[in-house]
């Protein structure tokens, strides 16, 4: 038996997973720990439950799987330092970070010890990038693909991509430090006031209210280069500069803003977060996620005609920008499309461990990756005692629980509520890897419902009302009701909905007339399958709202987050194994 842990530590969205010949058996975010969103510092937790999952100590493991390599690109650090010399801030930050990756095997030990004194396992550190392109190819279903990884930075490195074929990627090129699309999406997310780490997703949802379509300014901020290749115009951008400072340390990430002076004398003010978005703000979302659009293209271009694959995988950070990824396939050349469940940096440590078992180890076999609940389960019996331990404030909002001994009558119940128009929280089985609820820590709503949006930021999720809800089609009904399907299981392609079937899906349609889905089989969720379904014959709408079990933390990981969830919101129903919650009031 050979044991791999992949680790993503002392970095933003820290994660651990746990190979077992070569299968994935548990994977998790520590965030889901701590209940901070992005948490950046040494995953305990989601080390500690794949461990467990897997039935092994920590001296079993043979093989530790690091997604960062200090060595990696050594010569282009050197280089640059000696050029643009490091304040003392900004230097002992890299160097302390540089200390932390290499000590992980003694934080293992103190932290989960004791172990044999003989236990000396093979301590990989894999480059960050490395690391993201097989977490991107090798879960892949296609023997051959074109492989890009695109965020703001890992290991002096912003963009590296690949061929793979069989079990073997094949490097060819990468964009070093300081030149970035991530940074580029970054710095006009921060200027538009949303400037909690992973929020440029509310400026890929802003793009769509603009009036007047994407500004040609912005293209000043990017110079495209040969091959597909490209550089930041650096006058904009401050991340290079000396007392720029970032912290991963225990907590939720802060960064600060990599916009420049020049950048405000360029495009104005700065919004703060509670002033009102007005149309500069619209436009300049639009403008950026045009521009990065044409850049990737650029790139994507340029990998086809050097590869000449139809197949694409795509990871980094960037590969969470569903509304890019799910033009790609339209656009062409590449007509297939996959992206990992886990794009950002959480999918690393998976990414590590399958670099180690293919390009270290040599070993053949692939097993791709059908469906990404890989977390925590919890038993009936521990659900019924957490429901009994919170019986006394569930009797004080005057709340009915009902048990099913029957599946398909629970899945037709909570379908019933659905098509209503109650809310319904759904919380089954393993918790899913990845950023995105996809049928087991899911809040559930009827997508046909005008209203449905403001109700579920009314009574639960409190967001921003420009920001989109995502839909899960059943598989066999993509192309009735989306124009260019393509398969999305793990919720990251935005797809053209058909002009027809508007009006009757407003509740998880975009402004622009696009929607953000997650396509469901029976095989990757018989569940989940089964209440969808059930939805289907009770309207002729095969699809329902589905978001993640949340209130602005977090997804919720074990039965008594979900209840506390439950309890603090106005939710109507929450399904949990097989008990049916239900306010009466």
């Amino acid at each position: 038996m050979t044991s791999i842990l992949g680790i993503n530590a002392y970095h933003p969205d820290a994660s651990a997973c746990i190979l077992v010949d070569g299968k994935l058996v548990a994977a998790v975010e520590e965030e889901r720990f701590t209940r901070i969103k992005h948490w950046a510092g040494f995953p305990r937790s989601s080390i500690e439950y794949c461990l467990q999952q897997a039935g092994l100590r920590l001296e079993d493991v043979e093989h530790i799987a690091i997604n960062r390599n200090p060595l990696a690109n050594l010569g282009t650090k050197v280089f640059y330092s000696l050029r643009h010399l490091p304040a003392g801030r900004q230097l002992v930050e890299r160097i302390k970070n540089s200390g932390e990756i290499a000590g992980v095997k003694k934080r293992l030990v103190d932290e989960l010890g004791p172990v044999d004194g003989k236990w000396n396992p093979r301590v990989h550190n894999v480059e960050h990038h490395c690391s993201h392109l097989a977490s991107a190819f090798y879960p892949s279903p296609f023997e051959k693909a074109a492989v890009v990884s695109v965020d703001g930075f890992g290991d002096f490195v912003s963009t590296m991509w690949a061929e793979g074929q069989g079990t073997d990627l094949l490097i060819k090129g990468k964009i070093f430090f300081p030149h970035s699309l991530g940074l580029l999406y970054l710095a006009v997310t921060q200027f538009l006031g949303f400037n909690n780490y992973g929020d440029e997703f509310k400026v890929m949802a802003l793009s769509a209210f603009a009036e007047n379509g994407a500004p040609d300014a912005l293209k000043q901020l990017v110079v495209p280069g040969p091959g597909g290749s490209f550089k930041l115009n650096l006058d904009y951008f401050s991340h290079h500069r000396l007392r720029f400072s970032m912290d991963w340390n225990d907590g939720r990430p802060q960064i600060d803003p990599v916009y420049s002076r020049r950048f405000m004398e360029f495009c104005g003010k700065p919004r703060s977060a509670d002033e009102p978005l007005m149309s500069l703000h619209t436009s300049m979302a639009a403008g950026v996620q045009t521009l990065y659009e044409k850049q990737l293209d650029r790139l994507l271009a340029e990998l086809f005609r050097s590869t000449d694959c139809r197949c694409l995988c795509l990871a980094g950070g960037c590969g969470q920008n569903s509304v890019a990824n799910g033009k790609i396939h339209v656009k062409g050349p590449f007509e297939k499309v996959w992206v990992p469940p886990v794009a950002t940096d959480a999918g690393g440590s998976l990414g590590a461990a399958l670099w180690v078992w293919h390009m270290v180890l040599g070993k053949t076999e692939r097993l791709p990756m059908e469906h990404a609940y890989m977390g925590p389960a919890y038993s009936q019996s521990r659900i019924d005692n957490a429901v009994e331990e919170y019986r006394g404030l569930l009797n004080k909002i005057e709340c009915r629980i009902s048990h099913f001994d029957s599946k398909r009558i629970l899945c037709e119940t909570a379908a019933r509520r659905i098509a209503e128009g109650k809310v319904l929280g759904w919380f089954q089985g393993r918790m899913e890897w990845g950023p995105r609820a996809l049928g087991n820590r899911s809040i559930v709503c009827d997508p046909r419902s005008a209203t449905m949006r403001s109700v579920l930021n009314r009574k639960i999720k409190k967001r921003e009302n420009f920001r989109p809800f995502a839909a899960t089609v059943l598989q066999h009904a993509l192309d009735q009701w989306y124009l260019h399907p393509t398969e999305s299981p793990f919720m990251t392609h935005v797809l053209e909905i058909r002009k027809d079937k508007l009006p009757t899906i407003p509740a998880v349609s975009h402004v622009d007339g696009s929607g953000r889905v997650q396509t469901l089989n029976k095989r990757q969720n018989e569940l989940f399958y089964q209440l969808v379904s059930s939805f289907e014959r009770l309207t002729g709408v095969p699809m329902v709202l589905n978001t993640s079990m949340n209130e602005n933390e977090p997804i919720v990981r074990s039965p008594e987050e979900a209840l506390k969830c439950y309890l603090r919101t106005a939710m109507d129903c929450l399904v949990i194994g097989d008990c049916l919650l239900e306010r009466v009031n």
